[in-house]
């Protein structure tokens, strides 16, 4: 994209001034800035093919340098920017422990650079222009901010800045407007986690590299049951609040014990390794980007 750019400025003002200015640009993080304004783009242009709904948004031109908090940072690129910035960031990393990846490190990064620099980009390009976005007394502020807008509840008329659970109803918003077309590609797109844990499942060390079918089924009850459980503490949280809070302390502690219970029977009868419950996170991380959690559970999945 910048070799028009150098052509142009090097036939009017000469090739040393274009290169200059080239150079001059990459340490403004020009292309930085430029590659985190495609994902915007992208992630909107796929929206409005998948679900319509285009419109005019409006940005002003004003120059404007003031200090962003981390809420607002998270409230405008989280679904277009960040999650799939880990995402990628995700399959990177499989592909570089499971795949058929160069032997040597310098290999694997010579081709992998260009994702890892879209990764970066898409996940510091808001706090690396964001004004006193490092100072620490600004990132203190910020810290608080953002735990009040994590947890407030979203009620009838509370605006999409002050709570979490208002943010996300109008970022999913889109999907109650949108046909048949739309929900069909929508979960198309969203078989990809499954493929990531049917992957990953047959690499853990407690399969004993079986390729059955049934260790996939197995691994589907496991996290029917974690979800289960976060549900019954998100229920629990709402349910009993501040009258049962012995009964509520007391039903979190038997479901600690029963799971740590059961990882040491793993361990001491079928061979879980350490290892494996790193490689199982991948598996819960996909599904809960995939799935849109409803509102009893949207403290619990944050």
């Amino acid at each position: 994209m910048a070799l028009p750019m150098v052509m142009e400025i090097g036939l009017e003002r000469g090739f040393r001034t274009a290169l200059s200015d080239f150079v001059i640009m990459q340490l403004q993080l020009a292309s930085v800035f430029f590659t985190f304004s495609l994902g915007t783009k992208t992630h909107f242009y796929g929206r409005t093919i998948f679900h319509g709904g285009a419109k005019y948004r409006s940005t002003g031109r004003g120059f404007v340098v003031r200090h962003e908090k981390f809420a607002e940072n998270y409230r405008l690129y989280s679904r277009s920017h960040f999650i799939k910035g880990f995402e990628i960031m995700m399959l990177l990393i499989v592909y570089n422990v499971y795949g058929a990846s160069p032997s040597s490190a310098i290999a694997y990064l010579l081709i992998t650079f260009s994702m890892w620099f879209l990764v970066g980009t898409w996940l510091f390009a808001p706090f690396l222009f964001n004004p006193s976005g490092f100072e620490w007394q600004k990132i203190v502020e910020d810290w608080d901010d953002w735990n009040k807008w994590i947890y407030s509840k979203g009620r009838i008329g509370v605006p999409a800045n002050k709570s979490w659970e208002s943010w996300w109803e109008e970022e999913q918003e889109h999907l109650k407007y949108t046909g048949v077309r739309g929900r069909i590609l929508e979960v198309l797109l969203s078989m990809r986690f499954f493929l990531y844990q049917y992957g990953l499942v047959y690499h853990l060390h407690i399969t004993h590299h079986h390729k059955n079918l049934s260790i996939y089924g197995l691994s589907w009850l496991v996290i029917v049951a974690v979800l289960g459980i976060v549900k019954i503490i998100s229920a629990g949280r709402q349910r009993f609040k501040a009258d049962l809070q012995l009964m509520f302390r007391l039903l979190k502690g038997l479901l600690f014990i029963g799971f740590v219970s059961i990882v040491v029977v793993l361990f001491l009868f079928a061979h879980l390794t350490v290892g494996d419950l790193f490689e199982m996170y991948p598996c819960f991380y996909a599904h809960r980007l995939g799935p849109t959690p409803d509102s009893s559970s949207m403290q619990t999945a944050c």
